[in-house]
């Protein structure tokens, strides 16, 4: 075990998710957030205090212009003698993926609900991620002073859309051009209108007290209201979390159940960032510590390359502002530079073989062929195309009839992310080409003969992905249907973690 000092470090630790739909308020959350922190003095500043525009967490270039997250920020800050980690999360849809990987990464979540058009399509999907994996969840109803919808309508359709039992922690005193303020349900005022003494009356009548027990154990989500954009209900929100959030959770290993305290470092990349300088066209992995205490110039064990590696220059973030790490710990995620050596789902260990899962690609739904449209930048082209792919962006895979590259994304919008990256983060320039293609399906099979059968059958629709395993690419639902009536001993996969 660790000595006391190092364990009381990671009990201080609380490192979480802030989830949502496009245009909750997300973003706004986490700045005013960081705003309670000290770790930024305006909204929207950046280190040399000057406001601009867009938010700190959106530091690309691309989500600047077009006013979205598309990238996983990581932040961390002290507030109340704890160091939070917060890791804001792309809301579109298109960039579902990278949300996905982020939840391995945290020990609980808050999820943003825009109060006047409640729970959307998005919140549903990455609420399914967070049951699936029992992430503890808090519930922040945001916009409250907007014209929206009833407080107890969205409680109702919160438990209902979210499939979570839901508890009101603090209560909206007044909604749109009324809301003036919240407060904490267990420090009520003494003086209340005839609306908030009903609302009391039926919040009592309904709803169970907050029990931390079943919080932890994903069972009930602690409710707040307010306004991120109005700074009100945020303290409230945060003081809660740094009371009642988990400290860093055990993480299940294929070997092991792998527990904070251990002495051993442990570590997982679960996301990978190239060009986070633009002076300085580097990578960096984002590594979640899952055990023990990570020092610098300190040598860990690679586990996939079987090597010992040591790291100079371990960074930790607020937002793109990074800052040079001499040790961090179990719950926190530190970035560490990046010339090749890892793709995401790695481990670095203090010697032990360890591999954590939970980290894999999804089959992409849409497809397109990318063609170099500059022949004097042909070398620049295959790098930004290979780091791109190794951040989990998109995926790449290369046809084994003609040998072009294709591109599987999940939505239109990271096709346009990566000719914009591609453009102004390595100088190349590409063209699309159309492509009907329905599901890609990573293929494996026990019977060597029926496999190789199979592969020469269907060599038109064969290609390889980044790590040349076999990959079937059905142009529709029939054609994947007839292949796995046909071929009995093939497995198809759906991601790519088998």
């Amino acid at each position: 075990m660790l000595p006391s000092s190092d364990q009381n470090e990671i009990l201080k630790r609380r490192t979480f998710a802030i989830i949502s739909h496009p245009d909750a308020g997300k973003t706004t959350l986490t700045e005013k957030l960081l705003l309670y922190g000290g770790a930024i003095h305006v909204a929207g500043a950046v280190k040399s205090n000057k406001i601009r525009k867009t938010a700190t967490s959106d530091w690309m270039e691309i989500e600047k212009q077009r006013g979205i997250s598309v990238a996983t920020s990581v932040m961390g800050f002290d507030y109340a003698g704890h160091h939070i980690n917060i890791l804001d999360t792309p809301g579109h849809q298109d960039f579902a993926e990278d949300t996905f990987r982020t939840l391995t990464a945290v020990d609980s979540a808050i999820v943003v609900i825009d109060s006047a058009k409640g729970v959307e399509t998005q919140t549903r999907r990455l609420m399914e991620v967070c049951r699936m994996r029992k992430t503890p969840v808090m519930v922040f109803m945001n916009k409250m002073d907007r014209e929206g919808k009833d407080p107890f309508d969205l409680m109702d359709e919160a438990e209902k859309e979210l499939g979570i039992h839901c508890t009101p922690v603090t209560w909206a005193n007044g909604q749109g051009l009324k809301f003036e303020s919240v407060f904490a349900l267990n420090n009520r005022p003494a003086e209340l209108s005839e609306k908030l003494q009903e609302d009391l009356e039926m919040i009592d009548g309904v709803y169970p007290e907050f029990d931390k027990e079943a919080y932890l154990r994903g069972d009930l989500a602690p409710v707040f209201f307010g306004s991120a954009y109005k700074t009100i209900g945020v303290q409230e929100l945060l003081d809660f979390l740094v009371e009642n959030a988990p400290s860093p959770l055990p993480v299940t290993a294929e070997e092991r159940t792998v527990e904070p305290m251990e002495d051993k470092f442990t570590a997982f990349c679960f996301k990978i960032h190239a060009n986070m300088d633009p002076n300085h066209r580097s990578c960096i992995a984002f590594f979640k510590i899952c055990s023990g205490k990570f020092l610098r110039n300190t040598y860990y064990y690679h586990v996939r390359k079987d090597q010992q590696m040591r790291f100079a220059a371990p960074t930790c973030f607020m937002a793109q502002k990074k800052e040079t790490v001499d040790e961090a710990f179990a719950g926190d995620v530190v970035g560490l530079p990046d010339t090749g050596n890892f793709k995401i789902g790695d481990t670095l260990t203090a010697g032990e073989k360890l591999h954590f899962k939970g980290l894999p690609s999804f089959s992409p739904e849409m497809f397109k062929y990318i063609d170099n449209a500059d022949p004097m930048r042909q070398k620049q082209l295959e790098k930004g195309i290979n780091q791109l792919m190794d951040e989990g962006v998109a995926q790449l895979f290369v046809s084994q009839l003609n040998g072009r590259k294709i591109i599987g994304t999940v939505g239109q919008l990271q096709f346009e992310v990566i000719q914009y990256r591609l453009e102004h983060e390595y100088q190349a320039k590409c063209r699309w080409q159309p492509l009907q293609m329905y599901k890609a399906c990573w293929i494996e099979s026990d019977d060597d003969a029926e496999l190789d059968t199979f592969k020469k059958r269907k060599a038109q629709y064969m290609a390889t992905d980044k790590e040349g395993r076999d990959v079937f690419m059905a142009d529709s639902a029939y054609v994947l249907s007839m292949a796995q009536q046909d071929y009995k001993h093939i497995t198809f996969h759906f991601t790519s973690e088998f």
